[in-house]
């Protein structure tokens, strides 16, 4: 005999599982202009000695604002230049910086320097600009992401991207100029390689 309770709960069922795989299927980003940035997050350890966890950040590239940084950006992603480089500079309020293999702020990589690309696209929280030195066509590899709007820097660097998802791994990055005990990229890659 049919049991109408039956068919009402498969259609829950099926009805939940769509739900559930569209969710994670928007989660599956298929973009060339899309990093996967995986960072450490020294502050939920308790002992320095302890592996900290690792989460992920989203970032969207701009390459209609800043083709010729979002293709250094690639370039170097696609090496794994980035790869177990720490944050740097992280300023409360202001940004975190990244990108230099050194350490220090004065490193790059082997590739020229990019000439500036300035925008009408202001820096607010989220965005990624391109660290350069009192020269703007000094950018090379290092890059910061706004934890805060920074209008002061719109129209003196160049805005490369943006955070899309996982900006709250990026408000607990440690901060100092360099950190006691610095977060770092475990891996920046593009989505399609994921």
């Amino acid at each position: 005999m049919f049991n109408p309770l039956y068919l009402i709960r498969v259609v829950s069922c099926l009805f939940l599982m769509e739900i559930i795989l569209s969710e994670t299927s928007a989660k599956n980003y298929n973009d060339e202009n899309i990093l996967l940035m995986d960072i450490t997050q020294i502050s939920e350890t308790l002992d320095t000695n302890e592996d900290p966890p690792v989460k992920r950040v989203v970032i969207r590239l701009f390459p209609e604002v800043a083709p010729k940084h979002v293709s250094q950006i690639k370039t170097l992603s696609n090496e794994g230049f980035y790869n177990e480089v720490i944050f740097h500079r992280v300023i409360e309020g202001f940004m975190a910086q990244t990108g230099d293999p050194t350490g220090t702020g004065r490193g790059g990589s082997d590739l020229t320097d990019i000439r500036a690309e300035f925008s009408n696209k202001p820096f607010v929280r989220g965005a990624l600009g391109m660290a350069r030195s009192q020269h703007p066509d000094s950018a090379n590899s290092q890059f910061f992401i706004c934890f805060d709007e920074a209008s002061f820097l719109n129209g003196k660097y160049t805005v490369f991207g943006e955070v899309i998802e996982g900006m709250e791994y990026v408000d607990n990055i440690m901060r100092g100029e360099p950190p006691d005990y610095p977060d770092k990229i475990v891996s920046l890659k593009s989505s399609i390689d994921n």
